[in-house]
């Protein structure tokens, strides 16, 4: 068996092990919290067992879209599949985005309604269901981080956050609980605003690291520049004449233009330009393929 085909079959049971992890946990905490949310008399806390929900159908289409995005290129696709996962990023956000809508619609429409009296204090329940899920919430978010690292990914990274903004949510909840307890009702609603504008905040990032990886953005500066030294340190070469990146879903793909001593045979040239082209992507495993044009080096 290959490095590479080991490497895919590592790659593919944690992408199982993550999803499993993500969906039975949030089916588990939101049937707990909704449960909790109905007894214990808590808005706040329903509206958390919501963002949980949310989570099972996130952490689904983060599998979906990074098993596709694992697809080798073919005849209608010869640069791959990568960006399958920047659609499945734009998804997880969209979700967050209307769940976060949705949490802080019915907490304002609470707090606007001005019949504080009437509100209903929560119960022990849905306290103890908040120290539940920040814990839990918390560990998933650090598990799920811990291997989106390993595996480059930006929809489970995407789905961490998504984790940890639950985590947020329940802090929200806890506070809101809290003080209704404590004979201030109304912060159970405040506590759900507080929760949208948390999940707002993580949505915005999501997609927008989701549009940039599919606009063929450049790496930045820093990382031009360390791959730059990185291609002078070579053997044959005599500068850098144009060096460009662009992101493709979690991949990169590198255009260069290098001198050449043009006393050199063609063939020694393509031996330079092949050299690099091998180290670059050993050494780079972030970069799926460089091109490289080879220019005759100016004479003094």
């Amino acid at each position: 068996m290959s490095t590479e085909t080991k490497k895919e079959l590592q790659e593919n049971v944690i992408i199982k092990q993550i999803s499993l992890v993500g969906i039975v946990g949030n089916i588990v905490l939101c049937s707990f919290k909704m449960f909790a949310g109905i007894a214990g008399n808590s808005g706040a806390m329903v509206s958390d067992a919501v963002h949980s929900l949310s989570d099972v159908f996130a952490t689904f289409i983060a599998f979906l879209g990074v098993k596709m995005s694992k697809r080798g290129a073919d005849k209608s696709h010869p640069y791959g599949h990568e960006r399958l996962e920047c659609i499945a990023s734009l998804v997880l956000g969209l979700i967050l985005f209307a769940t976060g809508i949705g949490i802080g619609k019915v907490g304002l429409q609470n707090i606007f309604s001005g019949n504080y009296n009437q509100l209903t204090v929560p119960g022990v329940i849905a306290l103890i269901a908040a120290v539940v899920s920040i814990a839990a919430k918390e560990a998933m978010y650090w598990y799920t981080r811990h291997y989106a690292k390993i595996l480059n990914s930006a929809a489970f990274m995407a789905d961490a956050w998504h984790h940890r903004s639950d985590a947020f949510s329940s802090i929200g909840s806890l506070i809101g609980i809290g003080g209704a307890m404590l004979g201030f009702p109304v912060l159970d609603a405040v506590a759900s605003v507080v929760i949208c504008l948390f999940i707002l905040k993580v949505a915005f990032d999501i997609l927008l690291d989701a549009v940039r990886k599919m606009l063929d953005t450049s790496c930045g500066e820093v990382y031009e520049k360390e791959l730059g030294e990185y291609i002078l340190n070579q053997n044959g070469i005599g500068g850098i004449d144009v060096l460009h990146t662009r992101m493709f879903g979690n991949k990169v793909y590198v255009d260069l233009e290098i001198s050449v001593d043009a006393n050199k045979t063609f063939r020694e040239a393509h031996g330079i330009a092949e050299s690099i082209h091998s180290n670059v992507e050993k050494d780079f495993p972030n970069i799926k393929h460089i091109m490289i044009h080879v220019n005759p080096a100016e004479q003094p």
